[in-house]
């Protein structure tokens, strides 16, 4: 994918300009470089993608008179390696979507800038570049939310999720996935999933009228993590956002078992459709199963209407290869927060994989304190290997999808290792004062290891890996006794190798409550 150079804090930016040096250039070439013949061609293959009118970004490199004014910002930019966006260490891996500005294009851009910034010979001008107006992929299917919504000019932002009718009445193939925003310019990310099954109505976490049910015992008993130890997370909403329900979670703590989240398409800006034809491979929609849209919005001081609409593209026949984001909830241990001033604060997560599966395609996921997210994999044979070790940005999303399929074989682990700043020398810190909590609010934390995979089209998704919740310790929950009976549950010992065992109990209202 071509990365474009969006410039999201000018003035810091800008202020970078004064502060770093430009590289040696002979003064013969400086005075040669003008946008014309040699910087247009860098924007056109690097910028143009979102720097143009009604993209996400807020100036446009399509002329010289609209570029002219950014000359010195975009020599810093490019110089400190903010823009292009791209975090990825170019000592691990491999990825197809790496921007392509080399060495040579940063040295022009800075050349130029130094130089006067001039236009140069009118005759010197490449074609213009021919941008898709609309969809990239030529969607067969397009659903959009019921209606625009209003977003304010100024304010925090917000999450916000939309459901819609799926256009889907069987289980379908589709090859590619394009999520295209109303107004980019407002919408810091957008995930779109098919819910394997919709919210259970009624469903009262710590409902004051439900002290009785079985569900409510449960969730009593889960949220005790030991001896003198409780949760301090508490009951916790059942609006989930993305993420599983409290069921799931009661199920977590109870079997050992992490949960993962269902995804299908991630929108981040500057991110292209996602292609499941790279890889020879297709994605499976459930049919009869309503759309989640979850959009995040990011006032930026002007008022504006957004209607989200994502276009499907459908296989001439039923494919061999499944596409399956693997989207793993649960990794770190949520009782342990991220202590305040902390500049370095580390935490990982282990996954197996249970079943063999090429790995093509990661996006790491954290908040206003993340720093780096690194994947590291233990082949069954010994070998170790780190496929993607990036610095996160939240501003900025990314997906890095494999050069080549890294293939995976059965009984291999993957170690997911991340740290934090929750230090006050952390700009984008909302409160260096207090330690961190794990949660989905912006304020809070996260620790996502979102990577696509690819397997046999017969894989189930909830089988490919397996990981342990962290902090999971089975030897620190009580046998839970069911209200009125004498009844206990059995807990199976992780991990499940070869198919995850249903939780057995006695009382049978129970055990359909929580398969």
């Amino acid at each position: 994918m071509i990365r474009c150079l969006v410039f999201v804090l000018l003035t810091t930016v800008t202020a970078l300009g004064t502060q770093i040096p430009s590289p040696s250039i002979p003064s013969d070439q400086a005075r040669l470089v003008t946008f014309n013949k040699d910087v247009l061609p860098i924007l056109q293959n690097n910028c143009q993608v979102c720097h143009r009118p009604g993209d996400v970004a807020p100036m446009s490199f399509l002329t010289y008179e609209s570029t002219r004014p950014w000359a010195k910002a975009i020599k810093a930019a490019v110089l400190s390696k903010q823009m292009p966006p791209w975090f990825a260490d170019p000592h691990y891996g491999e990825f197809r979507n790496a921007p392509k500005l080399t060495q040579a294009d940063i040295n022009t851009l800075a050349a130029w800038a130094d130089s006067g910034a001039r236009e140069g010979d009118p005759g010197d001008k490449p074609s213009a570049a021919q941008w898709v107006k609309g969809w990239r992929i030529q969607p067969d299917i397009i659903v959009s939310m019921p209606e625009p919504y209003h977003v304010q000019a100024k304010g925090a932002g917000e999450i916000k999720e939309f459901f819609i009718p799926s256009p889907f009445k069987e289980d379908t193939w589709v090859t590619s996935i394009e999520i295209r925003p109303g107004d980019p310019s407002v919408v810091h990310h957008v995930i779109v999933q098919v819910p394997e099954q919709n919210a259970r109505k009624g469903f009262a976490w710590g409902a004051q009228n439900c002290e009785t049910c079985p569900l409510a015992a449960v969730q009593n008993a889960v949220f005790v993590a030991g001896p003198g130890r409780t949760d301090d997370r508490g009951p916790q909403s059942p609006q989930g956002g993305s993420y599983s329900g409290p069921e799931a979670k009661i199920r977590e703590r109870l079997t050992g078992r992490g949960a993962f989240t269902t995804m299908e398409a991630v929108y981040a800006p500057g991110s292209p459709p996602l292609d499941f034809r790279f890889h020879n491979s297709a994605k499976l929609i459930r049919g009869g199963k309503q759309i989640r849209i979850e959009v995040h919005y990011t006032p930026n001081g002007k008022e504006t209407a957004d209607q989200t609409m994502i276009g499907f593209t459908l296989a001439k026949a039923p494919a061999e290869r499944r596409f399956i984001i693997m989207a793993p909830e649960s990794l770190v241990d949520a009782r342990k927060s991220i202590p305040a001033g902390e500049a370095n604060w580390e935490t990982s997560g282990e996954l197996t994989f249970t079943e063999p599966a090429e790995l093509v395609w990661f996006m790491p996921h954290m908040h206003l304190r993340g720093k780096d997210m690194t994947f590291r994999l233990i082949y069954p044979n010994g070998r170790e290997e780190t496929v993607l070790s990036a610095r996160f940005n939240f501003q900025w999303q990314l997906g890095y999808e494999a050069e080549d399929p890294i293939k995976v074989p059965k009984g291999t682990r993957m170690i997911v290792t991340a740290h934090y700043d929750n230090s006050a020398n952390n700009p984008s810190n909302p409160n260096p004062g207090k330690d961190a909590i794990w949660g989905e609010l912006t304020s809070q934390e996260m620790m996502l290891p979102w990577f696509g995979v690819v397997v046999n089209r017969d894989a189930q998704p909830d089988m490919i890996a397996f990981y342990q919740p962290g902090g999971f310790d089975r030897r620190d929950l009580p046998a839970l006794p069911v209200p009125g009976t004498v009844g206990r549950f059995r807990l199976p010992t992780p991990p499940f190798i070869g198919g995850a065992p249903r939780l057995q109990v006695v009382q049978p209202a129970i055990l359909r409550e929580l398969k």
